[in-house]
């Protein structure tokens, strides 16, 4: 395990030197088991308030508290050796001011031991990411659509269509002035993703935002079929774990029953002896 700060461990600023580069491969976790398995093949892990959602079963991520990605962000710390671990600021804990912002980025850096913080909002968040990185907390912005102003979007829809399109560029530009080190695109169109990676100078990295982004972030369960409430078009399923793992336990549930487990070789003699745990 390696703390924030390892010489080991990538850092926000290789993140932005990567525009243009080889795409950068993002991928969310929640727990140690999964952080170890991410970690090698990652560049950035995120601790994203999708922890609601995914582990949770929180209908959104607006009930994810402080604590609650602290907790997460501990565990994945545990797991991680080489990839930048960043972790997202939950709904209420930023929104109020920079200040607001600052003492929870502070307490979540210290506790979790994350090397960066993920916000959501642009230009109306600029003075917030300008003020934290000033005072040494690195941020990842996200535009687009942003999934703790669900209710203000009136859903989960695609943003930027039409005239919206200016107010993502604004943003995009926005969160970039103000210094962050990367920013997420989600749920816009590939045209728009396309003209603001062209547009800012730090990686843009997508989520339903085409190839042409600088990278890419999905939900680790959402990958490995493990979370199956709803797929969104730009989800593309590597394994479906969530239906083998319920036909595993199906197969134990049966052989319980039928009392084929435990069979002979899960059972300890008589002869065992005082501490054999083998």
């Amino acid at each position: 395990m390696s703390a924030a700060g390892d010489t080991n461990a990538i850092t926000p600023p290789e993140i932005r030197l990567r525009k243009g580069q080889t795409p950068l491969v993002c991928l969310t976790a929640y727990t140690t088991p999964i952080a170890k398995l991410v970690d090698r093949h990652c560049d950035i892990v995120l601790v994203g308030d999708s922890v609601g959602m995914v582990l949770h079963g929180l209908s959104s991520t607006l009930g994810v508290t402080l604590d609650m990605m602290i907790m997460h962000g501990k565990a994945v710390r545990r797991g991680l050796e080489r990839a930048l671990l960043v972790v997202d600021l939950p709904f209420g804990s930023y929104e109020e001011g920079p200040e607001q912002a600052f003492r929870n980025a502070a307490r979540l850096m210290a506790e979790a031991g994350c090397a960066a913080v993920k916000l959501e909002g642009g230009e109306s968040m600029a003075a917030t990411i300008r003020f934290l990185t000033a005072r040494g907390v690195p941020v990842m912005a996200h535009v687009g659509l942003t999934p703790q102003a669900v209710n203000t979007f009136g859903g989960y829809c695609v943003q930027g269509l039409g005239d919206d399109a200016e107010r993502i560029r604004r943003d995009a530009g926005a969160v970039t002035e103000a210094g962050a080190f990367s920013v997420v695109l989600e749920k816009v169109p590939e045209p728009l993703a396309k003209a603001i990676t062209a547009q800012i100078a730090i990686p843009t990295i997508g989520i339903g935002a085409s190839p042409a982004c600088d990278g890419q972030i999905l939900v680790v369960d959402d990958i490995l079929g493990m979370f199956t409430d709803f797929r969104p078009k730009f989800v593309k399923r590597y394994a479906e774990l969530g239906s083998e793992a319920e036909a595993a336990i199906g197969t134990y549930a049966a052989d319980v029953r039928d009392r084929r487990f435990p069979a002979a070789e899960h059972v300890y003699a008589a002869a065992s002896r005082p501490g054999d745990f083998a």
